[in-house]
């Protein structure tokens, strides 16, 4: 099947000559089956793949082939939709705004309207750009924090979200009903720009959002004097986050140089996730030797913030996308109740996967806590809700995985707004005679001992697919009852049980002293992650008890061929 499929895309006219090469000069004839063997696959987080030619690649011909199926679903919506158009953002990425500029290409050819920013965007400005604009979609071309090998395609729809599984199931159909790469409708560039159905998007938009973000600060008695550095990983970051800090009245950030500018080599660091603390290896550095209190880092589109505070000692702690979160829920609970102007009917939104510590704070404050399947496309789906209902007013949502988004003017994680918080934070406490860390370990004292650990394990190709899949079924069939003295009292299966989060391949098991762990696979990488926590009176008992779930539980997964 799929050497028919590469024998097609090297006889066929239709493919240029620079893809047929770089087909022909592949001799390993796994490599050859892992790109035609499927279609890279399209979901509510769009496509995410290697770059290079094949079925199962991210290049033009795919990106133009999904774009056609974006392209009909719109269509299908009718005339209003049509004519409101849909906003395109990308990012540092190899091919991102030849990528970009297919997309636009695409719709332009199909009738449809698009606004293309004119150089790379974050992705929380597309979200924004969406909102803005009243477009009926968004599309923003990037890989988040994968390797450079690596792009993307996200979709969003009208609300500035990710779209969920009704739009993408349309889009998948109207993809399958494409025959062939030649019924796809492209344009030429400078006729669908003279026609006006490309229109570029310059920095107007930068501007406005960069103030709403300013005009979300929610105290100003702080310390701007506080040190920060600031990493944005060569990615989409550095202007967009220097520029909130320094119209925040922020005066010393310093950048780290090396990683300033874009770069899709992401030379400095090679797996641009700031969740990995070898991305901070230069951060530390420069952060060392001026005295930096917080260090910051955004990943390529920044949309995740990872951070650390600084010790007595000068040393750096890495604080965990649930410790972040935490201080963050806590700041934003605390200062706005001391204002009053925390809301009657005020609500945060956590994913299954994320910890529990939250939960008590929100309570504490009257707020109440939701939980939704994992990704903000889930997490967002709650405020877009309430957006009509009236339910709730939509105050913070995050992840364990570094993603929080503030407020109402984007609906995606936002590392620009988290960046401020996070700075603005940092400066509250300091002018009270605290560290960020002094502060976390008084909300350890308060509430109780909380440890994460997540362990994942990579496992590519069809082999490695079909592995994840046999480990899915194993624990799923058969649940570890006891680990050391902890018993397993419930379990929580979102693929066949019938939950308030949703439907999703994610498996949670609750211990009888309040610990618990997940297991899912990955929705953009070839991995399967393993998610612990545990709850305790002591930080000794809490670290403990982590890491004798993930000892058992981890020597289970890899147990299993």
């Amino acid at each position: 099947m799929y050497i028919e499929k590469y024998k097609s895309w090297l006889e066929d006219d239709y493919f240029d000559e620079k893809t047929k090469e770089e087909l022909r000069n592949i001799t390993d004839e796994k490599e050859l089956e892992d790109r035609f063997y499927k279609d890279l696959s399209f979901g509510t987080a769009g496509l995410r793949g290697k770059i290079g030619a094949g079925t199962n690649r991210m290049n033009q011909y795919t990106v133009a082939l999904v774009t056609q199926g974006l392209a009909q679903t719109i269509i299908n919506k009718g005339q209003e939709a049509i004519d409101r158009g849909v906003a395109i953002a990308y990012d540092v990425r190899k091919y991102s705004d030849v990528f970009a500029e297919i997309t636009a290409r695409v719709l332009a050819g199909n009738g449809i309207k698009t606004y293309l920013y004119d150089g790379i965007r974050t992705t929380p400005l597309l979200s924004y750009t969406v909102r803005r604009l009243n477009t009926i979609a968004g599309v923003v071309v990037t890989a988040s924090h994968n390797p450079k090998d690596y792009n993307g395609y996200k979709v969003y729809w009208e609300n500035g979200s990710q779209i969920l599984d009704d739009i993408a199931e349309e889009i998948v159909d109207e993809i399958n009903g494409i025959e062939n790469f030649r019924n796809i409708s492209l344009m030429e560039l400078d006729e669908a720009i003279n026609k006006g159905l490309i229109q570029y998007v310059g920095k107007e938009l930068d501007d406005e959002y960069n103030q709403k973000i300013v005009d979300m600060a929610i105290n100003d008695d702080i310390d701007k004097d506080i040190k920060i550095v600031y990493t944005p990983l060569n990615g989409t970051g550095n202007i967009p986050v220097r520029r909130v800090l320094r119209d925040r009245g922020f005066s010393n950030i310093a950048v780290v140089p090396e990683q300033e500018n874009p770069d899709s080599e992401f030379s400095t660091v090679g797996y641009p996730n700031p969740e990995d603390i070898r991305a901070f290896a230069y951060s530390e550095k420069l952060g060392k030797k001026m005295g930096a209190e917080v260090l910051l880092a955004t990943d390529p589109d920044c949309d995740r913030l990872a951070m650390a505070a600084a010790n007595p000692d000068g040393s750096y702690t890495y604080l965990n996308g649930n410790q972040v979160g935490v201080l963050l829920i806590n700041y934003i609970l605390s200062t706005r109740k001391i204002k009053g102007d925390l809301p009657e009917n005020g609500a945060v939104v956590k994913s299954i996967v994320t910890g529990d510590l939250s939960k008590v704070i929100a309570e504490k404050y009257g707020v109440e806590m939701f939980e939704t399947l994992t990704g903000f496309k889930n997490i967002c789906s709650l405020p877009n809700k309430w957006d009509i209902t009236k339910e709730y007013e939509f105050i913070f949502g995050y992840e364990e995985s570094i993603g929080y988004v503030y407020g109402n003017i984007v609906r995606d994680k936002d590392a620009v707004v988290s960046s401020m918080l996070v700075a603005e934070m940092a400066g509250y406490y300091k002018k009270r005679g605290k560290s960020l860390l002094e502060v976390l370990e008084d909300i350890y004292e308060e509430y109780g001992y909380y440890s994460e650990r997540l362990f994942q394990l990579v496992l590519e190709g069809i082999e490695g697919q079909k592995r994840i899949s046999r480990m899915m079924i194993d624990i799923r069939n058969n649940p570890i009852l006891k680990i050391g003295d902890m018993k397993l009292v419930k379990t929580i299966d979102y693929l066949n049980d019938e939950t308030d989060a949703g439907v999703s391949d994610v498996l949670k098991y609750y211990l009888d002293d309040g610990s618990w762990y997940a297991v899912r696979p990955s929705g953009t990488e070839p991995k399967i992650k393993l998610y612990v926590y545990s709850k305790a009176k002591t930080k000794d008992e809490s670290k403990h008890k982590v890491d004798l779930i993930e000892k058992i539980v981890k020597e289970r997964m890899e147990s299993i061929e």
